[in-house]
Protein backbone atom coordinates (compact mmCIF):
# COMPACT_ATOMS: atom_id res chain seq x y z
CA UNK A 1 0.00 0.00 0.00
CA UNK A 2 1.82 3.26 -0.93
CA UNK A 3 1.90 5.53 2.13
CA UNK A 4 -0.61 8.36 0.89
CA UNK A 5 -3.09 5.49 0.85
CA UNK A 6 -2.38 4.17 4.43
CA UNK A 7 -2.50 7.27 5.85
CA UNK A 8 -5.77 8.14 4.12
CA UNK A 9 -6.98 4.29 5.95
CA UNK A 10 -5.55 5.42 9.37
CA UNK A 11 -7.27 8.58 9.35
CA UNK A 12 -10.64 7.59 7.72
CA UNK A 13 -10.40 4.80 11.12
CA UNK A 14 -9.72 7.54 14.03
CA UNK A 15 -12.85 9.72 12.24
CA UNK A 16 -15.01 6.89 12.50
CA UNK A 17 -14.00 5.92 15.83
CA UNK A 18 -14.67 9.86 16.95
CA UNK A 19 -17.99 9.20 15.07
CA UNK A 20 -19.04 6.20 16.95
CA UNK A 21 -17.78 6.80 20.27
CA UNK A 22 -19.76 10.52 20.09
CA UNK A 23 -22.83 8.14 19.36
CA UNK A 24 -21.58 6.16 22.35
CA UNK A 25 -21.11 9.18 24.68
CA UNK A 26 -24.99 10.83 23.78
CA UNK A 27 -26.46 7.05 24.47
CA UNK A 28 -24.77 7.41 27.31
CA UNK A 29 -26.20 11.17 28.11
CA UNK A 30 -29.70 9.85 27.53
CA UNK A 31 -29.29 7.01 29.46
CA UNK A 32 -27.97 8.97 32.34
CA UNK A 33 -30.69 11.67 31.60
CA UNK A 34 -33.49 8.44 32.30
CA UNK A 35 -31.26 6.98 35.00
CA UNK A 36 -31.50 10.86 36.96
CA UNK A 37 -34.60 11.44 36.33
CA UNK A 38 -36.15 8.18 37.77
CA UNK A 39 -34.03 8.66 41.04
CA UNK A 40 -35.43 12.26 41.20
CA UNK A 41 -38.64 11.62 40.67
CA UNK A 42 -38.57 8.53 43.44
CA UNK A 43 -36.63 10.84 46.22
CA UNK A 44 -37.81 14.70 45.36
CA UNK A 45 -39.93 15.31 42.55
CA UNK A 46 -40.89 19.35 41.52
CA UNK A 47 -41.33 21.83 43.90
CA UNK A 48 -45.40 22.15 44.03
CA UNK A 49 -45.34 25.72 42.95
CA UNK A 50 -42.81 24.79 39.78
CA UNK A 51 -45.78 27.03 37.23
CA UNK A 52 -45.53 30.04 39.74
CA UNK A 53 -42.05 30.01 40.00
CA UNK A 54 -41.03 29.33 36.75
CA UNK A 55 -42.37 32.91 36.32
CA UNK A 56 -39.45 34.26 38.04
CA UNK A 57 -36.01 34.71 36.83
CA UNK A 58 -34.41 33.79 40.25
CA UNK A 59 -35.43 29.98 39.31
CA UNK A 60 -34.96 30.22 35.61
CA UNK A 61 -31.48 31.78 35.93
CA UNK A 62 -30.56 27.98 37.96
CA UNK A 63 -31.41 25.99 35.02
CA UNK A 64 -29.60 28.52 32.67
CA UNK A 65 -26.36 27.90 34.94
CA UNK A 66 -26.77 24.21 34.79
CA UNK A 67 -27.57 23.70 31.53
CA UNK A 68 -24.40 25.87 30.05
CA UNK A 69 -22.35 23.35 32.77
CA UNK A 70 -23.90 20.55 30.89
CA UNK A 71 -22.80 21.78 27.98
CA UNK A 72 -19.56 22.82 28.66
CA UNK A 73 -18.36 20.02 30.79
CA UNK A 74 -19.87 17.00 27.85
CA UNK A 75 -17.67 19.05 25.40
CA UNK A 76 -14.56 18.76 27.91
CA UNK A 77 -15.51 14.94 28.78
CA UNK A 78 -16.01 14.19 24.78
CA UNK A 79 -12.81 15.80 24.43
CA UNK A 80 -10.48 14.36 27.25
CA UNK A 81 -11.45 10.91 26.25
CA UNK A 82 -9.11 11.12 23.10
CA UNK A 83 -5.60 11.04 24.02
CA UNK A 84 -3.69 14.27 22.75
CA UNK A 85 -6.61 16.12 22.42
CA UNK A 86 -6.40 20.45 22.95
CA UNK A 87 -8.60 21.45 25.92
CA UNK A 88 -7.53 25.18 26.32
CA UNK A 89 -10.44 26.22 24.62
CA UNK A 90 -13.12 23.49 26.10
CA UNK A 91 -11.73 24.61 29.45
CA UNK A 92 -12.21 28.03 28.90
CA UNK A 93 -15.69 27.34 27.99
CA UNK A 94 -16.55 25.96 31.28
CA UNK A 95 -16.07 29.55 33.27
CA UNK A 96 -19.05 30.18 31.22
CA UNK A 97 -21.85 29.33 33.90
CA UNK A 98 -19.69 30.43 36.92
CA UNK A 99 -19.46 33.67 34.65
CA UNK A 100 -23.69 33.62 34.49
CA UNK A 101 -24.09 32.79 38.06
CA UNK A 102 -21.36 35.39 39.44
CA UNK A 103 -23.30 38.16 37.61
CA UNK A 104 -26.98 36.94 38.88
CA UNK A 105 -24.90 37.60 42.27
CA UNK A 106 -23.85 40.75 42.11
CA UNK A 107 -27.39 41.67 41.12
CA UNK A 108 -28.60 40.22 44.00
CA UNK A 109 -25.92 42.40 46.08
CA UNK A 110 -27.18 44.94 44.53
CA UNK A 111 -31.45 44.33 45.05
CA UNK A 112 -31.61 42.47 47.88
CA UNK A 113 -30.65 44.75 51.65
CA UNK A 114 -27.46 43.42 52.89
CA UNK A 115 -29.67 42.09 55.67
CA UNK A 116 -31.14 39.76 53.89
CA UNK A 117 -27.85 38.02 52.76
CA UNK A 118 -26.97 35.40 55.25
CA UNK A 119 -30.64 34.45 55.16
CA UNK A 120 -30.50 34.27 51.38
CA UNK A 121 -26.92 32.00 51.47
CA UNK A 122 -28.15 29.90 54.18
CA UNK A 123 -31.62 29.41 52.57
CA UNK A 124 -33.55 26.75 54.05
CA UNK A 125 -32.85 23.33 52.43
CA UNK A 126 -28.74 23.15 52.05
CA UNK A 127 -28.60 19.76 53.82
CA UNK A 128 -31.19 18.53 51.32
CA UNK A 129 -29.17 20.18 48.72
CA UNK A 130 -25.81 18.24 49.17
CA UNK A 131 -27.48 15.28 49.53
CA UNK A 132 -29.83 15.18 46.34
CA UNK A 133 -27.48 16.10 44.27
CA UNK A 134 -24.70 13.77 44.68
CA UNK A 135 -27.38 11.37 44.92
CA UNK A 136 -28.82 11.91 41.72
CA UNK A 137 -25.72 12.19 40.04
CA UNK A 138 -24.12 8.72 41.33
CA UNK A 139 -25.87 6.78 38.97
CA UNK A 140 -25.11 9.18 35.38
CA UNK A 141 -21.54 9.27 37.29
CA UNK A 142 -21.20 5.42 36.51
CA UNK A 143 -22.69 5.41 33.52
CA UNK A 144 -20.21 8.37 32.10
CA UNK A 145 -17.38 6.47 33.58
CA UNK A 146 -17.92 3.16 31.32
CA UNK A 147 -19.04 5.27 28.70
CA UNK A 148 -15.62 6.82 28.76
CA UNK A 149 -13.74 3.58 29.30
CA UNK A 150 -14.36 3.08 25.72
CA UNK A 151 -12.83 5.98 24.68
CA UNK A 152 -8.42 6.23 24.88
CA UNK A 153 -8.04 8.98 28.18
CA UNK A 154 -4.55 9.36 29.02
CA UNK A 155 -5.52 11.57 32.09
CA UNK A 156 -7.46 8.83 33.78
CA UNK A 157 -8.14 11.02 36.83
CA UNK A 158 -9.27 14.62 35.01
CA UNK A 159 -11.69 11.77 32.65
CA UNK A 160 -12.88 10.96 35.98
CA UNK A 161 -13.20 14.90 37.22
CA UNK A 162 -15.18 15.52 33.76
CA UNK A 163 -17.68 12.63 34.18
CA UNK A 164 -18.45 13.95 37.49
CA UNK A 165 -18.93 17.67 36.28
CA UNK A 166 -21.32 16.60 33.93
CA UNK A 167 -23.05 14.27 36.39
CA UNK A 168 -22.87 16.97 38.53
CA UNK A 169 -24.63 19.67 36.28
CA UNK A 170 -27.32 17.25 35.07
CA UNK A 171 -28.23 16.18 38.74
CA UNK A 172 -28.01 19.98 39.80
CA UNK A 173 -30.27 20.63 36.57
CA UNK A 174 -32.94 18.24 38.42
CA UNK A 175 -32.53 19.36 41.63
CA UNK A 176 -33.11 22.67 41.07
CA UNK A 177 -36.82 21.83 39.92
CA UNK A 178 -37.59 20.83 43.56
CA UNK A 179 -35.21 23.20 45.08
CA UNK A 180 -37.35 25.86 46.56
CA UNK A 181 -34.10 28.32 47.33
CA UNK A 182 -34.14 30.67 44.33
CA UNK A 183 -31.18 32.69 45.21
CA UNK A 184 -27.79 33.22 43.14
CA UNK A 185 -26.18 32.95 46.40
CA UNK A 186 -27.43 29.91 47.60
CA UNK A 187 -26.84 28.40 43.65
CA UNK A 188 -23.27 29.92 44.22
CA UNK A 189 -22.54 28.02 47.20
CA UNK A 190 -24.46 25.58 48.16
CA UNK A 191 -25.04 24.01 44.12
CA UNK A 192 -21.36 24.67 43.46
CA UNK A 193 -20.72 22.40 46.80
CA UNK A 194 -22.58 19.53 45.46
CA UNK A 195 -21.38 19.31 42.56
CA UNK A 196 -17.86 19.44 43.32
CA UNK A 197 -18.35 16.34 45.54
CA UNK A 198 -19.44 14.20 42.19
CA UNK A 199 -16.50 16.02 40.43
CA UNK A 200 -13.53 14.72 43.08
CA UNK A 201 -16.27 11.24 43.64
CA UNK A 202 -15.05 11.36 39.73
CA UNK A 203 -12.11 11.87 39.73
CA UNK A 204 -11.12 9.19 42.38
CA UNK A 205 -13.08 6.64 40.62
CA UNK A 206 -11.23 7.58 37.41
CA UNK A 207 -7.82 7.35 38.48
CA UNK A 208 -8.45 3.53 38.80
CA UNK A 209 -11.37 2.93 36.28
CA UNK A 210 -9.76 4.56 33.73
CA UNK A 211 -6.76 4.38 33.70
CA UNK A 212 -4.90 1.42 31.06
Amino acid sequence: METKNLIKAISSDAAAGRRSFGTLLRAAFVAASVIAAVVFSVVAGPRADFAAAAETWRFLLKFVVTLALVATSGAVAIAVARPGARLGMRVALLAAAPAILLGAVLIELTTIAPSEWATRLVGTNNMVCLTLIPLIGLGPLAIFLVAMRQGAPTRPSLAGAACGLLAGGLAATLYAAHCFDDSPFFVATWYTLAIAILTVVGAIAGRYVLRW
